[in-house]
C-alpha cells in the first residue's frame, strides 16, 4: 500500500486510514487499489477482531478525484474490468471488500462523506458520524450513478424510494439525517472515539460468534426463510463445538471477561 491509505494493526484492532488530507481524502485509482489490498490482507489475520475505517484531516472522503482518475485512461479501463472469481471491479471491491471480512468493520465519519466515500462507509458494518458531516450520493451531480457497489449497499440500508431520491437528486444531508434514514448507525461528536469504544465492546464477544453472525446477515438478508434456517443450523452447530464458545460460556458463568483465541478458519 501507498502512504495514501495506511493500515496498522494494534493488538486486535486494525485501523485503516484514508491519508490524503490535502485533497479531503478524494480517491485516486491507487487509493482504491490500496483499500482493496487492505481488505484482502486483513482476511488472513485471524487475530484481528475489529477494523476501524477513518479519514485523516478534515474529511472522511470527498469522493472520486476525477482529475486524477481520468489522467490515466489505461489504468481507469483496467479498474473497470471485473474479476470473475469475485464479480467486482476495483471500484466495487474497494467498498464491498469490507463486507467479505469475518470481523466487524466500523467507519468513523466526519466532514465530507460524498459519492465514493459514502459507498466506502456503506461497506462497513457500522457507521458513526458527526451530526454535521455531509453525506451525499453525489454521482448524480456529475451525470453518473453510484457504481462502487452503491446500489447494492444502498438497498441494504434504506428503502427503495429513499435510495432513488438520494441517487437522483444528489441531495446533501447531514449526519443526523443520515442516521434517521438508516445510512448511518449513530451520531457522535467524536466518531473516532466512539468507534474505539464500540470496537472494545465487540472484543468482549467470541470472534467465532461475530464471524458467524456477519456471515449469516450478509448471506441470508435477502434469502428465503428455508435457506436462512439451514444456514442458522450449520453456523450454530459449528459454534456449539468451538473452543471460543466454551470460553464465552465459562466467562459468563463466572462474571468475568473471556480470553479468546484467534478466530477459527471458516
Amino acid at each position: 500500500m501507498s502512504e495514501q491509505v495506511t493500515c496498522h494493526i494494534d493488538g486486535q484492532i486494525a485501523r485503516v486510514t484514508l491519508n490524503r488530507p490535502d485533497k479531503l481524502n478524494a480517491l485516486s485509482l491507487g487509493m482504491l487499489g490500496d483499500l482493496t489490498e487492505a481488505a484482502h490482507e486483513l482476511r488472513g489475520h485471524r487475530d484481528v477482531r475489529a477494523v476501524i475505517l477513518s479519514g485523516n484531516g478534515e474529511s472522511f472522503c470527498a469522493g472520486l478525484d476525477f482529475a486524477s482518475a481520468l489522467s490515466n485512461r489505461t489504468d481507469l479501463a483496467k479498474a473497470f474490468v471485473p474479476r470473475p472469481w469475485r464479480g467486482t471491479n476495483t471500484f466495487q471491491e474497494a467498498c464491498f471488500g469490507w463486507r467479505r471480512l469475518s470481523v466487524p468493520v466500523i467507519a468513523a465519519v466526519h466532514g465530507n462523506c460524498l459519492g465514493g466515500g459514502l459507498q466506502i462507509a456503506l461497506g462497513a458494518d457500522f457507521r458513526i458520524t458527526t451530526p454535521t458531516a455531509r453525506w451525499s450520493v453525489l454521482e448524480g451531480k456529475w451525470g453518473l450513478i453510484p457504481d462502487m457497489a452503491g446500489i447494492r449497499l444502498l438497498a441494504d440500508q434504506v428503502g427503495m424510494d429513499q435510495a432513488k431520491l438520494l441517487t437522483m437528486t444528489a441531495r446533501v444531508i447531514d449526519g443526523s439525517e443520515a442516521v434517521a434514514l438508516g445510512l448511518a448507525t449513530q451520531v457522535a461528536d467524536d466518531p473516532a472515539q466512539a468507534a474505539e469504544e464500540l470496537a472494545e465492546e465487540l472484543l468482549a464477544r467470541s470472534p467465532d460468534a461475530l464471524a458467524a453472525a456477519k456471515r449469516l446477515f450478509e448471506r441470508s438478508w435477502t434469502a428465503g426463510a428455508r435457506a436462512t434456517f439451514g444456514r442458522e443450523r450449520r453456523e450454530q452447530l459449528h459454534l456449539l463445538r468451538a473452543p471460543n464458545t466454551a470460553r464465552a460460556r465459562r466467562a459468563a458463568f463466572q462474571g468475568e471477561r473471556a480470553e479468546y483465541r484467534e478466530r477459527a478458519r471458516r
